[in-house]
């Protein structure tokens, strides 16, 4: 299934075979960032249970071009966004199936922000180090995986980016680990990747306590949820 827009670089290689998982309340850019950057190199699988749109936790609608049974068996990589709807993707049991069957035979397995948790819910990130976004990185511990405060952290075939607008530096990091810094550097050209932020506000050590409380009051309700199943893991596997 091709990308509905079919911009290719030149690249004597066979298209890499990427499948990210969609799931109600996923965020858009989670997704569309990485998609952004390797559809140049790629034949793209947006996958869920049907063919029907998914809306992402920002009321904007994303249209899956595959569904779970009828992904390819052997991807490239297997790739998961975050989102609000994090919490029911993680004791969703058919994606969870999914990600166990086909990250078994990807030969990357990979995240941006909570996409993570979802991975280590499905027993996927155990043994690696990963990071997701600032906020749950003690969600992710609680699942036993090592979690590394960086942008991008590459563990193996394991690879995995930060909360959100990490996805393009994920994105760029897999592509040059596939196609070579060259490929990524005329990519990250393309889009004109040269990120300037007007504020200093994008971590909370920059933003400071304040403005870091007022975002985890918001997203409490979450991580009540998240806790909840980590620990159930916890105690069914010991």
């Amino acid at each position: 299934m091709a990308d509905t827009y079919d911009i290719k670089l030149p690249d004597p290689q066979p298209p890499l075979r990427v499948g990210m998982v969609l799931y109600p309340g996923l965020t858009a850019l989670d997704l569309i960032g990485p998609q952004s950057v390797l559809t140049a190199h790629a034949t793209t699988y947006l996958l869920w249970k049907t063919r029907d749109l998914i809306m992402s936790d920002s009321g904007v609608p994303i249209q899956p071009t595959a569904t779970f049974s009828d992904c390819p068996d052997d991807l490239d990589i297997l790739f998961v966004p975050g989102g609000m709807g994090t919490p029911d993707a993680m004791v969703d049991q058919e994606i969870l199936r999914f990600l166990r069957d086909r990250g078994a035979r990807s030969r990357y397995v990979t995240s941006v922000c909570t996409g993570s948790l979802i991975l280590a819910a499905a027993g996927l990130m155990q043994g690696y180090k990963a990071t997701t976004h600032w906020s749950t990185r003690h969600i992710l511990e609680a699942f036993g995986v090592e979690c590394v405060r960086a942008r991008v952290v590459v563990d193996r075939n394991r690879i995995s980016g930060g909360g959100v607008t990490a996805g393009i530096d994920f994105g760029l990091t897999l592509l040059a680990l596939l196609r070579g810094d060259d490929a990524a550097k005329l990519t990250q050209l393309m889009l004109e990747y040269d990120p300037a932020p007007p504020f200093n506000a994008g971590v909370p050590e920059a933003a400071g306590p304040e403005l870091t409380q007022r975002i985890v009051s918001v997203l409490d309700p979450y991580d009540q949820q998240m806790r909840k199943i980590a620990a159930e893991r916890s105690n069914r596997a010991s």
